[in-house]
């Protein structure tokens, strides 16, 4: 529970954090803004040009606090943390389990799809007079296409690249009706299309925000259980690509991420007027609007549903732990398969 809730963001450009004692000081313009003691933080996510003490950066290394560095509009810039522990046992069954990743592949990949074809289920219950009959049908159509995908992924002998197939057959079919979950009166905040690197229009910009906060998550995740982060199943091997945390997050986009972003934009607690468009089109969320964001991150990762594999109440925020321990006892043996994520 730690790790779920004490993740402190930093957000102003220009404020200073300082160590003093055994506490965390966070300062704008010389005024003292906050206090965290140290012993309760897990990681420090900095967003912009944010001014890190020395003894800081020690000392959250030493207490084993990551230093999360982003840049204003939340992409990846670095980490900072001290000695990574893990079991080295663990580690080899890992390296040894991608070689030939498939069953695993295939879990992760039916988490996934199972968990987008409930968001669009949820979207058609949520407003069942309100659809168009054409809207309906469409959103119904590509449900019932997914749901042979993933009957086909269940069944067959496991081939990697026929899994890595499905997944984005699936995926296809998923963001084809996803602006008909959009229900916004504003004609910016429509769905065109997947763009990242940079993102083109507000919708992508919020996803890829939160979709940088999950994948911190993960990778934390990972970590905490002993794996490897950068050496994953379904995502390949990349220099600086954390794989694994990618994988993790694979079965919990839809339910975290995209239901979210969802409801951000049909409660209009997100406008056109949240987001910016630079010179090169690119498009991000404003401060204020990233401060709204991520208040609704950390209320949702406190709701709590049943988790399927465990038969237990679980916030959504500790899920990625739960799901890394459970890949991790999957590698050493205790479990037989792993057991995907599902959200009801």
């Amino acid at each position: 529970m730690k790790k779920l809730l004490n993740t402190v963001y930093v957000t102003t450009e220009g404020a200073a954090l300082r160590k003093d004692g055994e506490t965390l000081v966070a300062e704008i313009e010389g005024e003292i803004k906050a206090r965290v003691p140290m012993h309760m933080l897990a990681s420090v996510v900095l967003f912009g040009p944010i001014f890190i003490s020395p003894a800081l950066i020690g000392a959250c290394a030493g207490a084993g606090i990551t230093l999360v560095l982003l840049d204003r509009i939340g992409r990846f810039q670095a980490r900072i943390e001290g000695p990574v522990s893990g079991n080295v046992l663990l580690r080899r069954a890992q390296y040894k389990a991608s070689d030939a990743p498939d069953e695993i592949v295939r879990s992760l990949v039916i988490g996934k799809i199972a968990n987008q074809r409930s968001v669009l289920m949820r979207a058609l219950r949520d407003y069942a007079g309100e659809y168009h009959p054409d809207v309906r049908g469409a959103v119904e159509q590509a449900a019932m296409r997914m749901a042979q995908i993933l009957r086909r992924v269940e069944h067959v002998e496991p081939v990697l690249d026929q899994l890595r197939g499905a997944e984005g057959e699936a995926a296809n079919l998923y963001f084809s009706v996803f602006n008909h979950l959009i229900r916004s009166p504003d004609a910016a905040l429509q769905w065109a299309g997947r763009s990242r690197r940079p993102p083109l229009d507000p919708v992508n910009a919020l996803l890829s925000f939160l979709y940088t906060l999950l994948t911190h998550d993960c990778r934390s995740a990972c970590e905490a259980a002993g794996l490897d982060s950068a050496v994953g199943f379904l995502h390949r091997d990349r220099p600086g690509r954390p794989s694994l945390a990618l994988d993790l997050m694979e079965e919990l986009r839809a339910p975290l991420v995209d239901r979210l972003a969802l409801s951000l934009i049909n409660r209009r607690q997100l406008r056109e007027g949240d987001f910016v468009k630079q010179d090169s089109g690119a498009v991000f969320l404003t401060d204020d609007a990233r401060k709204t964001v991520l208040t609704a991150w950390q209320d949702r990762k406190k709701e709590e549903r049943v988790h399927p594999f465990l038969n237990e109440k679980a916030p959504f925020g500790l899920v990625p732990w739960l799901q890394a321990q459970l890949l991790a006892r999957h590698l050493r043996g205790d479990l037989e398969a792993y057991p995907p994520w599902f959200w009801t």
